[in-house]
């Protein structure tokens, strides 16, 4: 295979790394990330608590020797607080070399969503500066929340210890 044909490839995958995304379940409504962001997706472990941080923020995991603070999606869109089940598991994603866990109900599918099923995000979200929607992704089966990881932790959430 020559050069040309490797890069050709190369770029191919890589856009559509940028197409694929983690399907997740928050509240019955679906939601996706860029698989790009995705490092690995954890079953829902020994959190420990950290004082002085966002109330959405529920503390920290031990992940093989690294701790990674964790964020309850649910309380970070201001939703009720529900019990974790056997289906609640942790997705850690990674965002300039920093990991954060995402508390989620539940991993759906990973799909692909190209551009000209992806809609404008709604205008009335509450943080219009920096909102959390970046898209919403429209498939035959469903309608999707796409998330701008970027914003989603842009608030400090990085703990110190």
């Amino acid at each position: 295979m020559s050069a040309l044909e490797e890069n050709m490839i190369s770029e191919d995958t890589d856009e559509n790394l940028d197409l694929m995304h983690l399907i997740f379940s928050v509240q019955e409504e679906s939601y996706g990330v860029q698989i790009g962001y995705v490092t690995e997706i954890v079953g829902l472990q020994k959190i420990i608590s950290v004082p002085d941080v966002p109330n959405y923020v529920k503390g920290v995991i031990n992940l093989r020797g690294q701790v990674i603070p964790v964020m309850d999606v649910r309380l970070r869109f201001s939703m009720n607080t529900m019990s974790y089940t056997d289906r609640t598991v942790i997705i850690v994603i990674e965002n300039k070399n920093t990991k954060t866990g995402l508390v989620v109900d539940g991993v759906n599918d990973v799909l692909e969503i190209s551009e000209d099923q992806i809609s404008e995000p709604p205008k009335n979200q509450t943080n219009k500066e920096q909102p959390l929607i970046s898209g919403v992704g429209q498939t035959s089966e469903k309608v999707i929340f796409l998330l701008d990881v970027i914003n989603l932790l842009s608030e400090e959430i990085e703990v110190n210890l």
